[in-house]
């Protein structure tokens, strides 16, 4: 038997996390502080990006990303139905409408070539938006979806929830950080605490588009800003520093300081923990080659981040159940956002798309987190093994 239960995923805190956080609650500032703008600093240099804005969750920076570029009532988007439902319902909470792409059957990201077709369906400029998922910590490869933005006008929002630290080598053969705007119009990382950086919750949003940057920092904070005031109403003279304006209706979205001293220290030790989920994922890949199951796709343009090592079996329900009998609590990522109860009542319906559909049937996400022993490891592939044998 386990020597205890394996979840799928879990966060690691080290003492230095928990100083970190200790020294937050005794300074000044719980919230609204300059532990965030060292957080958002850093995460920046981090990716590669110009720009960083930290908000309250994942969801958060996925929805913003869109208003800041201009999405709402009325657009069209695209994204992949093997996905949490948050990157389909951000659009939703835009007044955007959602139409999906299937995936590739190999890496399990939206299939560009799909994306593509459903483009040459409609009229130019019919879509404003694709937000692609780099799903597990596999890169899409944007450089090729930013030539379709090109030539059909929309925006390219990012969710790399599952990719801090991911590239993909581009046609040159130079490195692309998830994450640093050079394809993509608007990135959004979560630090939910499965994650790589975990923060409790909390998430980021980096662009190089400066214009796009501001408009974040407002909308996070309810659309008031100090900045281009206009004193439209009021004699300029007679205003103190007290006064601001609202320009936007936008949300209260801001994270805490004590956030950002924990995201800032885990953000310390990501490359390790990276290292980590490679180790674990080769272990995996070298134990189950010749077994009847399928792996993400591994290739050298493609460094993948490993949130999840996802596996398709041929009786995902009975692998499930007797991992879960012997304490690997695995994980299924996930039901495809079209078949949801919610999504079904705008039309979509089984066999809508085939990929994701048979991807789903057969899914399982094993135990992939930086703090999970060589033994457990051993155990969970031991035990995979005999279920097989």
């Amino acid at each position: 038997m386990s020597p205890h239960k394996i979840p799928y995923g879990r966060q690691k805190i080290t003492q230095e996390d928990i100083d970190a956080v200790v020294a937050a609650l005794q300074s000044d500032f719980l919230t609204q502080g300059p532990r965030i703008a060292n957080f958002e600093r850093n995460f920046a240099k981090y990716v590669g990006a110009k720009y960083a804005v930290a908000v309250s969750n994942g969801t958060a920076a996925l929805h913003l990303s869109l208003l800041a570029l201009g999405i709402g009532k009325g657009d069209n988007v695209i994204t992949t139905p093997i996905t949490f439902a948050a990157t389909a319902n951000v659009a939703l909470y835009a007044g955007a409408k959602v139409y999906f792409a299937d995936i590739d059957p190999d890496t399990y990201v939206i299939d560009i070539a799909a994306v593509e077709k459903l483009i040459l369906q409609h009229s130019k400029g019919f879509f404003k938006a694709v937000l692609p998922v780099d799903f597990a910590g596999y890169s899409v490869d944007t450089e090729s979806l930013r030539a379709l933005a090109q030539e059909h006008h929309f925006k390219i929002i990012e969710d790399a929830c599952h990719a801090p630290g991911a590239y993909f080598m581009d046609h040159l053969g130079q490195k692309q950080q998830v994450g640093n705007g050079v394809f993509s119009d608007a990135t959004a990382f979560s630090f939910h605490p499965v994650k790589h950086i975990a923060a409790g919750e909390g998430g980021m949003i980096t662009t190089n588009d400066e214009g796009v940057y501001k408009k974040l920092l407002a909308l996070r904070t309810h659309g008031i800003s100090k900045d281009n005031m206009q004193y439209a109403i009021w004699d300029k003279e007679k205003q103190g520093n007290w006064y601001y304006e609202m320009h936007d209706l936008g949300y209260n979205y801001r994270i805490t300081d004590i956030q950002a001293a924990l995201g800032n220290s885990q953000l310390q030790k990501a490359d390790a923990g990276l290292q980590r989920r490679q180790e674990i994922a080769q272990a995996y890949r070298a134990a189950f080659q010749e077994l009847p199951i399928k792996m993400q796709k591994q290739d050298e343009k493609h460094f993948n981040a490993h949130h999840l090592f996802v596996i398709e079996v041929p009786d995902r329900k009975d692998f499930y159940d007797y991992l879960h009998a012997n304490g690997i609590l695995a994980q299924i990522h996930y039901i495809p956002v079209h078949l949801l109860d919610y999504y079904r009542q705008f039309g979509w319906k089984k066999g809508d798309f085939p990929i994701a559909e048979q991807y789903y049937d057969g899914a399982i996400s094993l135990p992939m987190y930086p703090s999970l022993s060589d033994r457990e490891l051993e155990y969970v592939i031991d035990k995979a093994r005999k279920y097989f044998d």
